[in-house]
C-alpha cells in the first residue's frame, strides 16, 4: 500500500502543496499521477475531495491505496478517443491537477473537464530546461507564456490567474518550470477564494 508517508522519497510539490487547499470540495483529477504523491495528498486534506488519479503505468497505479482515491488506468497520448472524452466530460472536476506531465492535445479537454469555479494546478518543465538534463525534447517542454497563452485562448471559459511562474528552480533538482494556478469563471465574476 502506498501511504503519504511513501511519498517521503518523492515530495510533495511546493506549488501543490501552496495552492492545493484551494480546490473546492468534489472530484479532483490527478493527472498522469505517477506513483500518486499528489493524489494522496490531497485525500489526506479533509476538505471533501475525491481524487481520480489517472496514469498509464498500471504497477504505479497499483501501489495507489487511500481512502478517497479512485485509480483508473488510461493511455493519455494514444488512447481510446471515446474513453478520453468520458474522462474529460465537460465541467466533472472541481480541479485538475498536473506535474511534469505535457501533451498539448489534452489542454482543451482539461480546460473544459473543469467546472466553475474549479482550480487548476498546472506544473511542468519549460524551455531551457535542456541545458539542465531531461527533458529536453521541445515536444516535452513548454514555451515561455505557453501556459498563460492556453488560458487565454480557451473562448468557452474566463480564468483568474492567481499564480504564475516561469523560471529557473533549484530544488528539487536544476529545472526550468512554468506553473500556474487559476480559477475558471463564471460569466467574468471575480473568484473570492484567497491565497494560503
Amino acid at each position: 500500500m502506498n501511504t503519504l508517508a511513501d511519498t517521503a522519497s518523492s515530495p510533495i510539490s511546493p506549488w501543490i502543496s501552496r495552492f492545493g487547499r484551494l480546490l473546492p470540495a468534489g472530484a479532483v483529477l490527478d493527472l498522469a499521477c505517477g506513483a500518486g504523491r499528489h493524489a494522496l495528498w490531497l485525500a489526506s486534506l479533509s476538505q471533501n475531495l475525491s481524487v481520480l488519479a489517472v496514469d498509464r503505468n498500471p504497477a504505479a497505479l497499483a501501489e495507489i491505496d487511500a481512502v478517497g482515491v479512485a485509480t483508473l488506468q488510461a493511455d493519455l497520448e494514444s488512447g481510446d478517443g471515446e474513453a478520453l472524452a468520458q474522462l474529460f466530460r465537460p465541467h466533472r472536476f472541481s480541479g485538475v491537477v498536473v506535474t511534469n506531465y505535457l501533451h498539448r492535445p489534452l489542454f482543451p479537454l482539461i480546460l473544459d473537464s473543469i467546472a466553475v469555479q474549479g482550480v487548476l494546478l498546472y506544473e511542468t518543465f519549460a524551455a531551457g530546461n535542456e541545458h539542465f538534463g531531461k527533458p529536453s525534447n521541445p515536444d516535452f517542454l513548454l514555451q515561455p507564456g505557453e501556459l498563460l497563452a492556453l488560458l487565454a485562448a480557451d473562448g468557452g471559459s474566463r480564468w483568474h490567474v492567481l499564480a504564475y511562474e516561469d523560471g529557473f528552480v533549484e530544488q528539487p533538482k536544476a529545472a526550468m518550470v512554468q506553473r500556474i494556478c487559476a480559477i475558471k469563471q463564471a460569466n467574468g465574476v471575480a473568484s473570492t477564494r484567497r491565497i494560503a
